[in-house]
């Protein structure tokens, strides 16, 4: 993978948190890298009710779908109050949904020493055991155990 695309991809997500929340404060974002070389952003808006709100990731994976692109990679990111942030690997609803564009897409996932850094990992090895591989005639998208 570029490393280029992918430096480009975390900056995204950095100013997307930047210009929609300048006050500061804890707030997040997503983004994607495409196929096309298309970078995607989104964030979550607050809802009074917490079990409606929906992730980051939602409104980039939305618009890959809507563009009928392939996500290659992907990074959400947290920024804490003092302004330190952090790498938030991909939720388990949010690895079954970039578990369609394949195993081989990238995500960001904090290092172990520095939650501050990203390392990037290809999707199947943060599902090691993900359920689709006991199905092999049934995985259209590549995934083999």
């Amino acid at each position: 993978m570029d490393q280029t695309a992918l430096a480009s991809t975390v900056a995204a997500c950095k100013a997307l948190i930047d210009t929609r929340f300048p006050e500061g404060g804890e707030n997040g974002a997503a983004a994607m890298l495409l196929k096309d070389g298309t970078i995607l952003t989104g964030t979550a808006p607050d809802a009074f009710n917490p079990s409606v709100e929906v992730c980051h990731e939602i409104e980039p994976y939305c618009g890959a779908h809507r563009l009928d692109q392939h996500i290659v990679a992907s990074v959400c990111l947290h920024r804490e109050s003092g302004g330190r942030t952090v790498v938030l690997s991909p939720c388990g609803v949010c690895r079954e949904r970039l578990a369609v564009h394949g195993p081989d897409v990238l995500v960001a996932v904090a290092d172990r020493e520095d939650s501050t850094t990203i390392v990037w990992k290809p999707l199947k090895h943060v599902l090691p055991d993900y359920w689709m591989t006991v199905f092999p005639d049934e995985m259209a998208s590549g995934w083999t155990a």
